[in-house]
């Protein structure tokens, strides 16, 4: 990859007295944590790929990542073009259009969703945060759509919140007409344009194994817990939140990662 027009520098979070650089020191070398979920799943992304790979987007949106400074080596993890045969990706707001990560963009539509590709077009589908908007009427399509152009053999990957974690109890436990206002208390610098409304209906262990089923599928899901982001920046809050982290069981981790291998001569094989 050409870092060519990479000026990332880690952001003002991670300074000298915030709160993740007082409980993750760490970061002064190379700007991640140990439990930073983004290098964590795009380290295992990158595993699955190579420079010949065919990689769709599923909700790709402004690829908001691009537009600000973020930590090199999360930057370098999430960046495929140009290091892989083609990006491409689908979303159903026209902001995919300007996602400077994509070497090509499609608008789509879920009613019904029908994807502008051939059928085993890619190697790898990836959904960042995208399966919580997913409505259950939806998930049906969505899973047969991603099935039908991924290569036998092919991955989909996704990160999205667990259900039962507690980003996703608080998610699931405030109005989706209030997110935006809430949100921007807890995360200030999330733009209103990124705040989608949350559904839940593929957000479980138990529910993805069911909609990608053996023998078509093999899937392979675990939880995750990163900073505690959504307490904002008190050093405090986040000392009592990473206490409770702890103390929280596996099952019950505030990510899921997933990861779905389509089996050789399986659905739309």
């Amino acid at each position: 990859m050409s870092d060519e027009g990479n000026t990332a520098q880690p952001p003002a979070e991670f300074e000298p007295g915030s709160a993740i650089s007082a409980l993750y020191p760490e970061v002064a070398a190379g700007g991640f944590t140990r439990i930073d979920g983004t290098v964590e799943f795009y380290t295992r992304v990158n595993a699955l790929i190579d420079s010949d790979s065919r990689i769709l987007d599923f909700g790709a949106g402004r690829g908001w990542w691009e537009h600000v400074a973020v930590p090199v080596m999360q930057y370098r993890l999430r960046h495929f073009r140009g290091r892989v045969k083609e990006v491409v990706g689908v979303d159903v707001d026209e902001a995919v259009l300007d996602n400077p990560g994509l070497d090509a963009a499609h608008v789509i539509s879920v009613d019904p969703l029908v994807l502008p590709f051939p059928d085993q077009h890619f190697d790898l589908v990836l959904a960042d945060y995208v399966l919580e908007h997913v409505a259950a009427d939806d998930v049906e399509s969505v899973v047969a759509e991603i099935g039908r152009v991924l290569k036998p053999g092919g991955w989909f990957v996704a990160r999205t919140p667990n259900k039962w974690g507690i980003i996703g109890l608080g998610a699931r436990a405030v109005p989706n007409r209030l997110h935006t206002r809430v949100l921007a208390k807890v995360q200030p610098d999330r733009l209103v344009e990124d705040v989608f409304p949350t559904r839940y209906a593929m957000n479980t262990k138990r529910a993805l194994r069911r909609q990608f089923a053996e023998p078509d599928w093999h899937a392979y899901t675990y939880g995750w817990t990163s900073e505690p982001r959504y307490v904002g920046t008190s050093t405090l809050a986040w000392r009592i939140a990473g206490f409770l982290d702890r103390l929280t069981p596996q099952a019950l981790a505030g990510t899921l990662m997933v990861f779905v291998q389509k089996s050789v001569g399986g659905v739309g094989a």
